[in-house]
């Protein structure tokens, strides 16, 4: 397995992930007009955050995606983990471990990260437990949001 930062190259396939992964999660069927731009923006645009991509045999087999938070309390950036994804035939593998621990070196190399956060779907137990075996903890806190003002 080779674990690198994702490139315009890798458009299709993050496409394809994010679709995939919107379904099993949440049922959703993602809009590729919307998608598309949407990943071939921050992938040009490393303000934002980067991919980093899994490869077994020449193909693109994981992704996870990083995006920035400033913490005032914390005067550093928490790194939040998103748009993970594993393709069927090579979950239980180790991929995401491989994908974690690769973020965990780049922050620390980066030396202004003070943490990591994600999300999970509240029913999602596999994924738990795997955030669990990676000596991520379960905060207090409740997610809010409001998405009526959306960018496209």
């Amino acid at each position: 397995m080779t674990i690198r930062q994702a490139t315009l190259d890798d458009l299709s396939a993050l496409v394809a992930f994010n679709q995939a992964i919107a379904k099993e999660t949440e049922d959703v069927a993602l809009d590729s007009a919307i998608l598309t731009p949407g990943i071939r923006r921050f992938l040009e645009q490393d303000r934002y955050g980067f991919y980093t991509v899994a490869e077994t045999d020449g193909h693109v087999v994981g992704s996870l995606m990083i995006t920035y938070e400033w913490s005032d309390w914390r005067n550093g950036v928490i790194w939040w983990v998103q748009s993970v994804y594993v393709s069927k035939k090579y979950r239980r593998q180790g991929i995401y471990r491989g994908l974690y621990q690769n973020v965990q070196k780049l922050a620390k190399a980066d030396g202004n990260v003070c943490g990591f956060r994600l999300y999970v779907e509240k029913d999602n137990t596999v994924a738990q437990d795997t955030y669990r075996s990676l000596g991520m903890t379960e905060t207090y806190y409740r997610l809010f949001e409001d998405m009526e003002n959306r960018a496209h």
